[in-house]
């Protein structure tokens, strides 16, 4: 990974007086992790967003450079003399205001390049799974970032996953994942990082129900006369005739 710059600049005194004072002139305050106690310090929010911006992963390596007074000797905001040197840090939280969504706060982690390191990284699936290009599979990435163990100066910006030969059905674990030389996973090896479901199911339109309208029975023809009243008929006539 490649490494970063950022300046920062001691900061003396906390609290939220302090940090809004430091918001309105165009700084955040920020904590330094990692050294004999955590150190105060100020960063550029637009800095820190420069740096992160496009970056796939939430971990990155940078280079921290204490803010220097024209005379060479480092200085704070508030313009008293420090020391320290450069330090190498790793971003390890940021906060940020829901509604504004502005940067509010960062967490630095000073790191020893000799000593293995604790991050996460981002998972970048590789390649066009069959599943997906002969059955109409859905490619599913489950897992979209890895915990890591390595020295700071391996920490890879992304762990590929090659799900190429996913059919539908088919589940890439995390112990398929080939990481960079010197980079563990921490993750547990069965977990689950991609999956190839089934096409979705094509919604048939509702076919609108037809009315059957029944056919009407023919009316009885009038002039028909039915075989009981016809015997009526007759009989009546007869006795009319005695």
């Amino acid at each position: 990974m490649a490494q970063r710059e950022l300046m920062i600049s001691r900061r003396e005194g906390t609290g939220k007086s302090i940090a809004r004072r430091l918001r309105r002139s165009g700084r955040i305050p920020a904590i330094l992790y990692g050294g004999a106690a955590p150190t105060s310090i100020t960063v550029n929010p637009r800095d820190v967003l420069r740096l992160i911006h496009g970056h796939a992963g939430t971990t990155q390596l940078l280079n921290l450079t204490f803010e220097r007074a024209a005379d060479g000797a480092e200085r704070a905001a508030d313009g008293a003399v420090g020391d320290g040197g450069n330090r190498m840090a790793i971003i390890r939280d940021m906060q940020f205001d829901p509604v504004s969504e502005n940067l509010l706060h960062v967490d630095l982690q000073e790191v020893s390049m000799d000593r293995a390191i604790t991050v996460t990284v981002a998972v970048h699936a590789v390649g066009e799974a069959s599943g997906v290009k002969n059955q109409q599979g859905i490619l599913s990435l489950v897992l979209h970032e890895l915990q890591i163990s390595c020295l700071p100066g391996q920490i890879p910006e992304q762990i590929d996953a090659d799900v190429s030969a996913l059919e539908i059905g088919d589940v890439l674990t995390v112990a398929q994942l080939t990481p960079p030389p010197g980079v563990l996973i921490v993750n547990d090896p069965g977990q689950a990082v991609a999956t190839v479901s089934p096409p979705r199911a094509e919604e048939t339109p509702e076919v609108a129900a037809v009315a059957v309208t029944a056919t009407p029975a023919e009316p009885e023809v009038l002039t028909e006369r039915k075989p009981k009243e016809e015997a009526a008929e007759a009989g009546k006539k007869e006795r009319e005739k005695k």
